[in-house]
């Protein structure tokens, strides 16, 4: 097994996947993108991991302060999305994502998984928003894939 997942590995994981670039979505939020759709001779690519900023939507319980260190995680579909949620970890929804799939995850809190779990779900994240061809070519295997290529 591997050491504990720390906040660094999450750059150093989604640097490492084919053809991503760190941006912004949302406006200015910070983003993990991967190819998506050429609109004005540029890509806008999709986001994969976003780097949430605090927002009343989700609260620390204990403190009722708004969570100020909180990743969003894409996932495949809503059955990977509550795999993640019901298992014992990090992992966690809130009702402002009811219907949207992906799951929030605390930076403080990433030890309590591996950084080969991390990356997996983060490499899940990236097959998910990629498109068809790209996971194929680089994974050898199919992906969820943003777009059939």
């Amino acid at each position: 097994m591997s050491r504990p997942a720390r906040p660094e590995d999450v750059d150093e994981i989604c640097r490492a996947l084919p053809e991503t670039w760190f941006g912004t979505s949302w406006g200015d939020v910070p983003t993990w993108l991967v190819p998506h759709r050429v609109r004005d001779g540029q890509d806008k690519g999709r986001g994969f991991l976003l780097y949430r900023k605090p927002h009343h939507t989700a609260v620390d319980p204990a403190t009722g302060e708004p969570y100020d260190d909180l990743l969003v995680i894409r996932t495949a579909n809503e059955d990977d999305k509550l795999a993640l949620v019901e298992a014992d970890g990090p992992f966690f929804t809130i009702p402002h994502f009811q219907g949207y799939n992906a799951v929030l995850v605390q930076l403080s809190r990433l030890g309590e998984v591996s950084r080969d779990e991390l990356a997996e779900v983060i490499t899940d994240a990236w097959r998910a928003c990629a498109p068809k061809s790209l996971v194929k070519r680089h994974l050898g295997v199919p992906g969820t894939g943003a777009r059939a290529d």
